[in-house]
């Protein structure tokens, strides 16, 4: 009783203690690489967020990805190359600004269409108004008075 009693203690030591170093900081070799890695996971989302930066979520998936990224700079590869990576891994919903292509155009191009045509659509009805005011006063008699 005594030895197992000592076992499910030292297997809940082992536990809290691969636990606490999961979520160790990050240690960085210099102030280029911190700024180099903040540059980064401020670019990339996190995917279970959904709305915050990998820098900001406290997800554990982003405390994974915060590490790959670190762990792929040290493996010299640039910042086009980790973003790359990350895409294939989790898909284009990873970066704030994705590329422009034939999947992503209503992404980019969309607001400014809309925009666009709700301006189209008021001047529209601004240009119906004013030519409907025009010809009621063509009808009505110079002479009469109007009442305020």
């Amino acid at each position: 009783m005594r030895r197992r009693l000592h076992t499910l203690l030292l297997c809940t030591c082992l536990m809290l203690a691969m636990g606490s170093a999961a979520t160790a900081p990050l240690q960085f070799g210099n102030a280029a690489e911190e700024a180099r890695f903040h540059a980064l996971t401020t670019e990339l989302r996190c995917v279970m967020c959904q709305n915050q930066s990998l820098a900001d979520s406290n997800a554990q998936i982003a405390q994974d990805m915060r590490r790959e990224v670190l762990v792929l700079m040290r493996q010299g590869r640039t910042d086009a190359e980790v973003k790359q990576f990350l895409v294939d891994r989790y898909g284009e919903f990873v970066l704030y600004r994705p590329q422009v292509d034939s999947h992503t155009w209503l992404l980019w191009f969309g607001p400014g269409v809309v925009l666009l045509g709700g301006a189209a659509i008021v001047a529209g009805i601004i240009r119906r108004r004013a030519v409907a005011d025009r010809g009621a006063d063509r009808g009505a008699d110079p002479r009469e008075e109007q009442e305020w």
